[in-house]
């Protein structure tokens, strides 16, 4: 009963992505679609009041778009409000590659996340209220405008603000969670369940570097991680956790791990990504393949989740809560491994034919250079590890599984869920590669990148995105050849995630 219910509330998502498809082709800031269709969730959440309807005539006091109503304290429209919410949820770091007074427009709003930000803070938008206005009940009405200081308006834009607060859900020193531990679930059942066995069976063993690797993934800034690995794989040595399994524990985790890669749709993509000889692509052109592709991409990882092994265990609204803050890293990470060959290939050849103005050259911006370069090293490192089918079904449920994202109901059984494929993945990769102790920290080490990257490309101008995939499917073309056995790059460093 469950699961047919969860099944209908999946079939409405493919109908609404379906709706959104066709907004997409008619608008030309086709990646914003995810954002409108946030935006009129939350406004059909909303209960009327009669400010709101004052409000309805009046502007925005962000971007001076037609007002809603009181979002977090001031008088706004849907968009700026899910946008402070996001930055705020997600401690978001901007940066402005101007001057730092950008024009705020219904048009301009999108080009700089940081000024916008910016004056969100300046004209009162009250952080504290997120909270309440996410509970159930409707919005607390008695929250208004605050004023704060210049010096703690910097501390959020910088981030620091964000350091400093401590996680809602850690993990403790041994490794488990505060709310429970894979174990906990076997003595529900008479019998133990594969999963519940190899994850018992691993928890004391792996508990420091479990701990370790586990805070360096979750908490660490992104420009550290690559320092730091080096440091786990002699902790790891040392304490004799990279010796490969013996293959009892293979012979439990192998199951697991073909149920993920079963739920994949291996297929080649539909997208037509096939120009004729002497055709030139214009801007619009490859923004709008841009668009059709990313939607294909998303429609397949909608059906993924209804593939998973353990789609029954959790709730739709939670289903749905991942997959709003992880599609971005789902389909990156399917175009780095299994739809690399079409995505570095076919859709390499169509960018090709692209030929920029020297406009959009000059004004490419500096989070557009960040991400190309954080892009071409991520596809290098793919490259060189040779990530198999396996390995990928099992980084992509271990990053779907994200109990830190906000919002979610069952965060103990998310957890469970995350530690069983963390667990699956090692053994897994072990038993594959026993020659290669360090591939299982490197290929974890790779999903903090991704989300990195994710995060990122909300700063780039969506009107720069055909320029910035036409650099990169270009620099990573020509390094297969050119860097087949060379070093790795340095990564660029980054003050914020």
């Amino acid at each position: 009963m469950e699961a047919e219910k969860q099944t209908n509330g999946f079939d409405y998502l493919e109908r609404s992505s379906a709706c959104l498809r066709m907004e997409a082709e008619k608008q030309t800031n086709g990646f914003d679609y995810l954002e409108r269709s946030s935006a009129k969730a939350e406004n059909d959440a909303v209960n009327e009041s009669n400010l709101d309807d004052a409000a309805n005539q009046r502007t925005c006091l962000i971007c001076g778009d037609r007002a809603t109503g009181l979002h977090y304290g001031i008088i706004s429209c849907e968009g700026c409000k899910g946008f402070f919410k996001r930055s705020i949820c997600n401690k978001r770091v901007y940066r402005c590659s101007r001057d730092k007074n950008c024009e705020m427009s219904r048009k301009q709003r999108n080009r700089c996340q940081y000024c916008r930000l910016l004056k969100c803070l300046q004209m009162g938008m009250n952080r504290k209220a997120i909270r309440e206005d996410g509970m159930p009940g409707g919005r607390n009405k008695s929250i208004g405008p605050v004023q704060i200081t210049e010096e703690e308006i910097e501390r959020i834009m910088s981030g620091q603000e964000f350091k400093e607060d401590v996680p809602e859900h850690t993990w403790g020193n041994n490794g488990d969670s505060d709310h429970s531990s894979p174990s906990n679930g076997a003595s529900e059942g008479n019998q133990p369940s594969p999963a519940s066995t190899l994850s018992s069976s691993r928890s004391v063993e792996m508990n420091g570097y479990t701990a370790a690797l586990r805070e360096q993934y979750i908490n660490t800034s992104m420009s550290t991680h690559y320092q730091l690995l080096p440091h786990l794989f002699s902790y790891a040595a040392q304490s004799g956790l990279l010796t490969p399994q013996p293959r009892s524990l293979y012979s439990q985790s192998h199951p697991l791990v073909l149920q993920l890669v079963a739920a994949e749709d291996l297929s080649p993509l539909t997208t037509p990504m096939l120009i004729e000889d002497g055709y030139k692509v214009t801007q619009v052109e490859l923004f709008a393949l841009l668009c059709r592709l990313a939607d294909e991409l998303l429609f397949r990882q909608i059906s993924w989740i209804k593939k998973l092994p353990f789609f029954c265990e959790l709730s739709i609204e939670d289903y749905t809560c991942l997959l709003s803050s992880t599609w971005q890293e789902l389909i990156l990470l399917s175009c780095l491994t299994i739809y690399s060959a079409q995505i570095f290939g076919d859709l390499a050849d169509v960018t090709a034919k692209y030929t920029p103005s020297d406009d959009e050259i000059q004004g490419f911006s500096e989070d557009g250079m960040e991400v190309m370069e954080r892009l071409i090293y991520l596809f290098r490192k793919f490259h060189q590890l040779k990530i198999s089918n396996e390995e990928y079904a099992c980084m992509k449920a271990i990053n779907f599984l994200n109990q830190d994202i906000r919002g979610l109901s069952n965060i103990s059984q998310l957890e469970q869920l995350n530690k069983r494929y963390w667990y699956v993945c090692q053994d897994f990769t072990e038993f594959k590669y026993p020659h290669q102790p360090k591939r299982f920290p490197e290929i974890m080490m790779c999903l903090p990148e991704i989300r990195c990257i994710a995060g990122k490309l909300v700063n780039v101008p969506l009107e720069q995105l055909p320029l910035l995939f036409k650099a990169v499917l270009h620099s990573c073309k020509s390094s297969l050849t050119s860097y087949r056995t060379g070093p790795l790059p340095c990564l660029p460093t980054s003050s914020a995630n």
